[in-house]
């Protein structure tokens, strides 16, 4: 019996493409039958995982076992029981990323201070690092675009300014990505094809074209794929970022993601503060002092109120 270790580079209708660590032919596997019948809130497998595959005698493979995961960027799916009981699991979108970068417009689209901010939390949340990509700042000039984002790197989060007409930062994000698995995510429009090819040509489309097949519907092919980088490392797209629903997130831990909220909480007067009115709240008398933007505090608001609102449609 001969045995190989890899990563699943793919993922399509149960079916995953190994990429072995000796560098031959990818692998297409299955899982064995004795892990399907493991039940578990999340993905057995995923794309980004490091398995084990017993080749078979075709040159398939069946994916003996699986390495545990340090890192997933996960989203939330509700499923029905054979009983028709409704219960979330955790639909892992990639498995073991290095970093998320997360690619956002200064213009044509607008920037979303909001949708940043909680694809923020979905890094914090999975303890990957996150960095901000910047894009298109030849619409408004490098003066204006930091100005949006200089809050972001005041507590910390690496932002990249990137021009394909201008070609600044290219070179930068090239070297953020090299020999790293990174997950890129943003709406359309915001130039991910674009700054892709810049990158290495022809990978925007081939991205692109992944990211068609697997944002297609519920009721589709679901397809998901790691794009190897000349470079080294990988990237892949997500479009089911966009409608993150954050897996398993209380309303009380909510401030905790928000990296400079997160250590106040201890010096409010109250162990269940909400900062919302409390006496003596530390986190509202660090936002009317300016140690925390009161745009991030609006977002910690409603980030708070809306996993609230989930959380009583539960009962």
């Amino acid at each position: 019996m001969t045995e190989k270790t890899g990563l699943v580079i793919k993922s399509q209708s149960g079916f995953f493409t190994v990429q072995p660590d000796d560098g031959g032919e990818p692998i297409v596997s299955q899982i064995r039958g004795r892990l399907k019948q493991e039940r578990q809130r999340t993905d057995l497998v995923a794309v980004g995982d490091r398995v084990t595959v017993k080749l078979n005698a075709d040159g398939t493979g069946s994916i003996q076992s699986v390495a545990e995961r340090h890192s997933a960027l996960s989203r939330t799916r509700t499923a029905s029981d054979q009983r028709n009981v409704q219960t979330e699991r955790e639909q892992v979108l990639v498995a073991n990323p290095d970093q998320v970068v997360f690619v956002f417009s200064v213009h044509n689209p607008e920037f979303s201070p909001r949708k940043l901010d909680r694809f923020l939390v979905v890094a914090e949340m999975n303890h990957l690092p996150a960095i901000i990509c910047a894009n298109k700042t030849d619409l408004v000039g490098p003066e204006a675009a930091r100005a949006m984002f200089d809050m972001y790197e005041a507590i910390g989060y690496p932002v990249i300014y990137t021009s394909v007409i201008s070609g600044e930062g290219i070179e930068a994000l090239r070297e953020t990505l090299r020999g790293k698995i990174s997950v890129l995510a943003g709406s359309s429009g915001v130039g991910k094809s674009s700054l892709l090819n810049a990158i290495q040509e022809g990978l925007g489309l081939r991205v692109k074209q992944v990211s068609e097949a697997t944002g297609k519907g519920l009721h589709t092919t679901r397809h998901v794929e790691l794009i190897p980088l000349d470079i080294g490392g990988y990237v892949a797209d997500t479009p089911g970022i966009r409608s993150l629903a954050l897996f398993d997130l209380e309303p009380t831990e909510v401030d905790a993601y928000f990296r400079e909220i997160g250590p106040l909480v201890s010096q409010c007067q109250f162990s269940d503060c909400t900062h919302t009115h409390e006496p003596k709240c530390a986190v509202r008398a660090a936002v009317e002092d300016g140690r925390v933007s009161p745009e991030r505090y609006d977002s910690y608001l409603r980030l708070r109120e809306e996993q609230q609102e989930l959380e009583e449609k539960k009962y």
